[in-house]
This record gives structure tokens, sequence and C-alpha cells, in this order.
């Protein structure tokens, strides 16, 4: 399996060769640093950029950032912050749980964690949260959803070996039922949880996926992908993780983007970009995906495994970080009637709207690293993005609508 982030040797008149172009982050950020440059010269017929309110969310970022961490030790954006909710260390619990494991075990099941956690993070509604027994505190959103998933795991929901339950594996996930993931969340007539089904489906597909392929190892456990990135030494980039999971995971995400017969997940249409071969037209985002990469630097790292290059990923294209250039004038809708409607994810609007908010996430960031003094190494993009830029977004939504986005995104849960 190819662990890349160039494709320089690949034929883009193929499909696979095209998918594996889009697959890259350089193709992310080429993609995206088109269409902003257009609406910049006026020609998006939905988005306007000003530039001059650059320096505006610059500063409501480094404010929030110094308001959550003020002795500005950020860590990384990723699912872990989420298993903190409440001020519980929920790690320490897990490393205590894992007891005598070895350094390679233990990250073993730190990945299969993080990876059905991060998948189980759709949007949960307005509606649902989470009552933590043993605490006794309720979450929602993100921190419910990470929260519910860290409890269903520590009791082997995810696991098909009683005497293992602390693992992930295939035959488990394909066990996983509706009604079993809805006890699981609480989930109720009066605790609606958003998607439900479409979460168990998705789990049946990693487990089918994960069964087929020799990266997961002989039982299918997301945790094999440990052994993947660390057998040809004990130093992996950012983006050989990004790059395995893009194709050791394509098989799960419904194909309704495809070039010939190649699934391509979160990558889009817009016709005013261009690339070599059949990638022409489409915007790759590779959000969740990313996510994912970004959730997984801390389990390596706390292996032993040194991560570098971890600007080579890219900001997440979301409705936090989207929601933060609109609310402070950075992106301005042509309409603003059209905070009114509801948009799909293919929608060019949305496409745009994702595309400009990754290219200025990118210049956002140094932006933000002069007003709090600090230099990309102290500071990488997973750090402005946790300090940060969602932090941020979060904050003015709340502060401005009651937490709901500026733009309501009909999704299925693996883009925003």
């Amino acid at each position: 399996m190819r662990l890349l982030d160039s494709a320089a040797d690949v034929d883009p008149a193929l499909p696979e060769g095209a998918a594996e172009i889009l697959r890259s982050t350089t193709a992310v950020r080429d993609r995206a640093g088109q269409l902003l440059a257009r609406a910049r010269a006026g020609e998006s017929r939905w988005l306007t950029v000003c530039d001059d309110e650059l320096g505006r969310a610059a500063t409501e970022v480094a404010t929030v950032t110094r308001v959550n961490y003020p002795d500005l030790d950020v860590p990384y954006h990723s699912r872990w912050r989420h298993f903190e909710a409440g001020g519980i260390d929920r790690k320490a619990e897990l490393d205590a749980r894992l007891g005598d494991l070895d350094s390679a075990a233990r990250a073993r099941a730190m990945i299969d964690l993080t990876v059905v956690s991060v998948l189980l993070d759709a949007g949960a509604g307005a509606d649902w949260s989470y009552r933590e027994a043993s605490s006794g505190q309720r979450f929602a959103r993100s921190e419910g959803l990470g929260v519910a998933s860290w409890h269903a795991f520590v009791s082997g929901a995810f696991s098909s070996d009683p005497g293992n339950p602390l693992q992930v594996d295939a035959n488990g996930l394909r066990a996983v039922t509706t009604d079993s993931l809805a006890r699981a969340f609480q989930v109720g007539p009066s605790n609606p949880l958003v998607g439900l089904e479409g979460r168990a489906e998705l789990l049946h597909r990693l487990g089918d996926v994960m069964i087929d392929q020799s990266v997961f190892g002989t039982d299918g456990r997301p945790g094999g992908l440990f052994d993947a990135l660390t057998r040809p030494g004990n130093s992996v980039e950012a983006t050989q993780i990004l790059s395995l999971m893009l194709v050791a995971l394509s098989g799960i995400w419904l194909a309704a983007n495809t070039i010939g017969d190649v699934p391509l997940g979160d990558c889009w249409r817009h016709d005013a970009v261009s690339g070599p071969g059949l990638t022409t037209g489409w915007v790759p985002f590779h959000k969740l995906s990313q996510w994912l990469t970004y959730s997984l630097l801390e389990p390596l790292q706390w292996a032993g495994v040194r991560v570098t290059g971890l600007d080579g990923l890219t900001g997440l294209p979301e409705y936090r970080n989207g929601g933060l250039l609109l609310d402070t004038g950075v992106l301005r809708l042509r309409d603003p009637a059209w905070i009114e409607r509801p948009w799909a994810v293919g929608d060019e609007l949305v496409v745009e709207w994702r595309a400009l908010t990754l290219a200025l996430i990118d210049e956002l960031a140094p932006l933000v690293r002069a007003r709090l003094g600090v230099d990309t190494q102290q500071f990488p993009l997973a750090c402005v993005l946790e300090g940060g830029t969602w932090a941020a977004g979060r904050a003015l939504a709340q502060r401005l609508r009651g937490g709901t986005p500026p733009l309501t995104v009909t999704s299925d849960g693996t883009v925003f």
C-alpha cells in the first residue's frame, strides 16, 4: 500500500491515478487556492472576500486561545480533547485499564478507540445529550458523542472477544445493531440522536473493509494501522498517515462521488477548478479523514513514534472554521437571504465556502501566531485549530445564534 502525498508518478487519465492525486493535501490546497483567487477577483457568484477583516478574525482567535490556554500550552485539535470533557482525565483511566500491555499494544487499543469514535462523530442534533453515570455530568454535541463512544468502547461494545473488551474488531462492528448503539448512546423518544441508523451502517462498512485488508491484521482491527505506519521505522510524516487513511478506508464512504468506479469520498464538483486529466472539476477536502489523522497524532506519539510535517495537513473545512470567517466578515454572502434556506453538501456555494475556509485558515494561522508571539514550531496548525479557530467559531456561533452555524447544510455526517 502506497504511503505518499505526491502523485507525480501516477496517470491522471486513469480513474485510480486521478483518485490518488485527489487524495493528496497538495491537491486539497491547490484547488482551494484556485477558488480563493477567483473569489478575490470578484468572479464568485456566491461569496466575496474582505481581506481587511482577516486581522479582526486573527484577534478573535488569539483572544479565545489566551482565555482557554493562558500559558499557550495548547494541545492538538483532536478527538482526545472530547475525551477530556468535564475536566476528567479519561486517558489516565484507560491507561489503568490497559494494565501491563506494552506500548505497541496500548497504541493499538487507543487507535481502535480513536477510529471508531471519530467515525461516530457526526452531528448529534440539538436535542441529544449523554449523561455520564460515573461523574453525573451531562454532555451534548461533540463532547457528548466522544464521552458516549469512550464508554461504549471500554464496555466492550465493539469487540467480539469477551476476554478482550478494550479493542475494536471487524466481527464486533458487524454485530453492532441500531438498538445496541441506541442503548450505548442513551437514545430514546425524549433524547433523539440524528442519523442513528446511518452510524450503525457506517460501523458495519468499517468492519467489512477491515476484514478484507491485511493492513488491519488478522482480526480486522483499526489498531493494525499502528503496525503499517511503524513498519518502515519509528518516524512517520503526518501526510503519510492521511494517505493510509484515505486508501485503507475508502470503502466505508457511500460512493456518491466517483471517477469511474473509484470512490472519492469528501470530494465535490466545481466547474471552475482545473487539474490534470480526470481530476479537473473536482475539489477534494477529506475533512473527516484529516480529523481522524489529527486525532491519531497523540496515540502514535505516546507510543514513542516521531510524527513530522504536521503542517502538511490542512485546516478543517467545517462549519466552525467556516462560521468564524462568515461571522467576522472575512467572507460575505452575495445574497444575505441565503442564510434562510438549507443547502446540500454538493451545492456550489457550500463547496466554495469550504474551499475558501481551508485556504484562508492557512493565511490566518501566521496572523494568529504573531498576535500570540509564537512560531510555527511551537504552534503548528493543529494547535491553531484547537486554540483556536474552531473554538472561536463555536464561541461566535453561541454568541450570535445560540450555537447554530451561519449556514444550514444538510449532511450525512461525513463532512460537517
